[in-house]
């Protein structure tokens, strides 16, 4: 980490970008999340397994932060808010909750 607090921000219903600490918890389940599937250089093509998908969440949970950012809404939304977001993307209206 470089001095900025913990901070995450999320694009597509996938991570964009982070600040996190190195030896913390959230750092952990980014770990995880590289390690559960698949990662592409670009938000826009990541396809998220679930497991990924739940690492994203576990991140979220950890993070030393009240708040996750979402680029593309141009909007600071809670924790909960944004773990709804990550496990609703991309599903049709009839599919969420």
């Amino acid at each position: 980490m470089d001095g900025r607090p913990e901070s995450l921000t999320l694009k597509w219903g996938t991570l964009k970008d982070w600040n996190l600490t190195k030896d913390g918890p959230a750092f952990a389940a980014l770990k995880r999340y590289h390690e559960c599937g698949s990662v592409s250089m670009s938000a826009a093509t990541q396809r998220d397994t679930d497991e990924q998908k739940q690492a994203i969440c576990d991140i979220i949970d950890a993070l030393n932060a009240d708040t996750v950012y979402l680029d593309w809404d141009d909007k600071t939304v809670s924790k909960d808010e944004a773990k709804r977001y990550v496990m609703e993307y991309g599903k049709r209206a009839s599919e969420a909750p």
